[in-house]
């Protein structure tokens, strides 16, 4: 029976670098500021008077959620600093919106373990009473690792797209492969975010998990709330290789978008990923149809990551979603390939990975008019580990080639199918093991030490 194929997710909001928040102005980084529950950092009222209260809210991709990550340490919004109240240094002094002064009280420092911190009290950017509701506010508090602590932030780079721990986001399935709690595998090797496959359609333009499963109450959505109280997100993965695909049951482009927006307003996602293949990917009317719903998507919702996923021979892709996507001026956040059921059998599946990529490369370069840096910046790699569907043998230390090419080229994706299988076989049911001689999780610590 055909198993659903990884799809790529995305994300909006983007990891935080270790240390203080350092760039060139040209090299700011603007976007949300997610944190407990998933929610944003956000400017109540979207007023930009002195003294407007900073909160906990649902993200709505409004410019109240928009914060810049500057060059000298400081996080602003709707032109101002990011401020702690008077001055304070005080376990529970509020924070607010106000012009800024370069005053140490609206300087921050970030550390690897997702905390944001004002050097001047030595304490951590916090929700007040670990409360995820609409309008919590926000001050700063002695640093206790709890989740109400932890945030994820637009991160200044070397003026190309930032390092992300979102890029690392394998797929989780819950539709069987006897799916692990995803606190097993964060607590095992630090990976919070996920992609988490697939919605479907229900043989109608109308979203659902699997095609089956109701889109929010169900086990998907304790998935969700489980990865956030732990400090991550998910992406959702539209399609996949089996099933019906919302983008050849909804009828038009309009109807498509209207689809994809349902799942973002349930969620308030960051990102999302169409994994378009098979018969989809054949049908050059799909194809359209899903260009024009995703340019209507990404103008409806600003800040909202959009990654495509899409098969691969081993030189590269083919290439006519891209072509169609350019041609209709549609810019994706990440266009991923699976490089794996090509026809490696034998052969060194992490070298044919990189092939494949470089194919993918080519291909942007000349849909798109990118340079080699732009290219790999707007590219992703999603694997499968272990044995795959025609045989070929993915190994650990694939895993660490198709890594070390990702770091050296600042790929925006680097993710497989999936953490249900990254574990040995058992005697369990399908798709829930690699097939391969590992220890719990060896692929899902590789991939965690990607840096983007």
């Amino acid at each position: 029976m055909p198993r659903p194929l990884p799809a790529v997710v995305s994300l909006a909001a983007l990891s935080l670098a270790t240390g203080l928040l350092t760039a060139s102005p040209a090299q700011a980084a603007t976007g949300t500021v997610t944190g407990l529950a998933g929610k944003c950092l956000d400017v109540a009222g979207a007023n930009s008077a002195d003294g407007t209260a900073v909160q906990l809210y649902d993200c709505n991709g409004t410019a109240a959620q928009q914060w810049t990550v500057g060059s000298d340490g400081t996080i602003r919004a709707l032109g101002k600093c990011l401020d702690v109240t008077g001055n304070s240094t005080a376990d529970g002094a509020t924070v607010q919106l106000w012009s800024c002064t370069g005053a140490a009280n609206q300087k921050w420092t970030a550390t690897a373990a997702s905390d944001i911190v004002n050097p001047q009290a030595n304490k951590c950017l916090d929700v007040t009473g670990n409360s995820s509701a609409n309008g919590t506010r926000i001050q700063i508090w002695s640093c206790g690792g709890g989740a109400n602590q932890k945030w994820t932030a637009p991160a200044p780079g070397d003026g190309g797209t930032p390092s992300t721990p979102m890029a690392v986001a394998p797929y989780l399935y819950n539709g069987w492969g006897s799916p692990p709690n995803p606190t097993t595998v964060t607590n095992a090797t630090g990976v919070k975010y996920f992609t988490l496959a697939f919605v479907l359609s229900n043989g109608y333009c109308n979203p659902q998990w699997d095609g089956g499963r109701a889109l929010t109450g169900g086990v998907d959505q304790q998935t969700i709330n489980t990865v956030r109280a732990n400090g991550g997100d998910i992406v959702p993965s539209f399609g996949g290789w089996s099933g019906n695909k919302l983008e050849s049951s909804c009828s038009t482009a309009s109807e498509l978008a209207a689809a994809y927006q349902k799942v973002i307003s349930a969620f308030g996602l960051k990102a999302i990923d169409i994994d378009l293949e098979a018969d989809a990917y054949n049908s050059p009317t799909v194809q359209q149809r899903t260009v024009d719903a995703l340019k209507t998507v990404k103008a409806n919702n600003a800040g909202l990551k959009v990654y495509v996923t899409i098969g691969t021979g081993q030189s590269g892709p083919d290439t006519s979603l891209i072509n169609r996507a350019a041609g209709s001026g549609l810019t994706v956040d990440a266009w991923t390939i699976m490089p794996f059921n090509f026809g490696g059998v034998g052969q060194n599946m992490g070298n044919l990975s990189v092939q494949a990529a470089e194919g993918l490369r080519n291909a942007l370069k000349t849909a798109y008019g990118y340079s080699d840096d732009q290219a790999y910046r707007s590219m992703g790699i999603s694997s499968m580990n272990g044995i795959t569907d025609q045989n070929e043998t993915v190994t650990v230390n694939d895993f660490r080639t198709m890594l070390a090419y990702a770091q050296q080229h600042h790929l925006a994706r680097l993710t497989f199918w999936s953490v249900n299988r990254d574990r040995p076989c058992t005697g369990g049911p399908a798709d829930s093991c690699s097939g391969v001689g590992q220890s719990d999780w060896d692929y899902t610590r590789v991939f965690a030490a990607y840096t983007g």
